[in-house]
């Protein structure tokens, strides 16, 4: 089932349980989906998607000094698929990159980010190679 089946079939169950919270949300990820000229999106897109309404949401949050978390975050996170760990990322790293290939280790990042897709945070990726000891 893909990601955006998933969200339909969601926001149905919302809709009947009465979960105005959840329904919500959903419909605000809908109207994101909406805008793009496909009716079938990937899920890398939809992870995109959802990534964005998730910074916006909390750079809301910390203007108006509410925090930084909401059931609309919790949600929508919910949809989001599992994180590589930074100890992950790092075991990765030492098994599979040469770093006598690149000018310098950052350049590998490229490298790293292609591998692990939209399951890596590219800020984390960035922390654990400045931190990465060869």
């Amino acid at each position: 089932m893909t990601l955006q089946d998933k969200l339909k079939d969601d926001l149905k169950s919302a809709m009947k349980a009465k979960d105005v919270t959840q329904k919500d949300a959903i419909r605000v990820v809908m109207g994101e989906m909406a805008r793009s000229d496909k009716k079938q999106l990937p899920d890398e897109e939809i992870i995109k998607i959802l990534k964005k309404l998730i910074k916006s949401e909390k750079e809301m949050l910390e203007k108006s000094g509410q925090g930084e978390s909401s059931p609309f975050i919790a949600i929508i996170e919910a949809y989001l698929p599992k994180m590589a760990t930074p100890d992950e990322i790092s075991r990765w790293i030492a098994d599979n990159i040469d770093f006598s290939a690149y000018k310098n280790k950052m350049q590998a990042m490229g490298t790293i980010m292609a591998h692990f897709g939209t399951s890596a945070d590219g800020n984390t990726v960035k922390q654990v190679l400045q931190n990465f000891s060869a």
